[in-house]
């Protein structure tokens, strides 16, 4: 079997052109895919923020003080409180909850992702609302 280099250049071009990651052509008994290496083969290490830390905020009068356990999403999506539209919320504002209960939902490349309690504790604050996009890291509850 003969390809034409010349596809192969012409497609490599085409995933800058129009930002693509991938590009597949059939042409008879012959398919060609051409796909770029997004991923960094470094051997430094990656610098991870903490799924969890203890927040001591004071608002604008340094009145009221709080403080509780703050839960981050492990990956980039969507959150979701239930398991599916209209179904009973994993967790509510005031429900206790244990460390491995499924606190929400996140979706990421049409992957639903059971996101588990870090930590003991009663819900204080649901910090992102039903069907938001979420970021690595991006605090999704704080528990008491």
């Amino acid at each position: 079997m003969k390809i034409d280099k010349n596809i192969i250049k012409e497609l490599s071009e085409y995933l800058d052109e129009f930002g693509l990651t991938e590009i597949e052509i059939t042409e008879k008994d012959t398919k060609i895919k051409i796909s770029k290496n997004t991923v960094s083969t470094s051997n430094q290490p990656i610098a991870v923020p903490q799924k969890i830390r203890t927040l001591n905020n004071t608002n604008q009068n340094n009145k009221n003080i709080n403080s509780g356990t703050e839960v981050t999403s492990p990956i980039i999506g969507t959150a979701y409180h239930a398991p599916e539209p209209g179904a009973k919320k994993f967790v509510e504002v005031g429900k206790k909850i244990k460390k491995g209960d499924t606190i929400m939902i996140v979706e990421a490349m049409k992957t639903m992702n059971h996101v588990p309690s870090t930590h003991d504790g009663v819900v204080k604050e649901i910090c992102v609302s039903d069907g938001q996009p979420v970021e690595f890291g991006q605090t999704i509850i704080i528990l008491e």
